[in-house]
Formats: structure tokens, C-alpha cells, sequence
């Protein structure tokens, strides 16, 4: 199992973290996509269609959720490893989590 935090190079055990890990990209599609949508959901309130409004908005917000859902679940995996790897090496350093 590779270890996500590079333990050599920072002194933040997640400095970095949702870019250099590939399995966070589509986290970050998703919340990009969402802000995208959100910005053409105003567009169509401002042109007096509520109804395209309405639906690209919600398209939006389900984006956002999922995307933030994505991310946390990584989240949440990168720092059950970092607490398995802390365990397994009694002599490495404990750095206070940042998150």
C-alpha cells in the first residue's frame, strides 16, 4: 500500500493533498462543473427563465454534494492510512492533524 503523505518534503501531513492525489480529480471535476453550472443557473434567473434556472441550479447543487462527498471520502482514507501508518512506525513524529 503506498503512503499518501510524504513524510520527507513537509511538515503539513496534508499539504497538497487533493492535487497530488489522481484519485481526487474527479472530486474536483465535479465541484468545477458545479460552479460552471451555478454560473449558467444565474445567467438563466437574470433572463427571466425560472424554470431552466431552477433545473441547472439543482443540477448544480447535486454536482456540488457529490463532488464534496468525493473528496471528503478521500479525505477521510488518506488519514485512516496516516493513522495506520503511525501506528506501524512508533518512532515517526506526531504532528498535530491540520484537518
Amino acid at each position: 500500500m503506498k503512503d499518501p503523505v510524504d513524510h520527507a518534503r513537509t511538515t503539513r501531513p496534508h499539504a497538497g493533498e487533493s492535487f497530488k492525489d489522481g484519485t481526487n480529480a474527479p472530486g474536483l471535476v465535479a465541484l468545477a462543473i458545479a460552479v460552471a453550472t451555478l454560473v449558467v443557473s444565474l445567467y438563466f434567473f437574470a433572463s427571466g427563465q425560472a424554470d431552466t434556472g431552477g433545473v441547472t441550479l439543482v443540477i448544480a447543487v447535486v454536482l456540488a454534494v457529490g463532488g464534496g462527498a468525493w473528496l471528503f471520502a478521500r479525505h477521510r482514507r488518506i488519514r485512516a492510512r496516516e493513522l495506520d501508518y503511525l501506528q506501524t512506525h512508533p518512532g515517526a513524529p506526531r504532528t498535530p492533524p491540520t484537518s
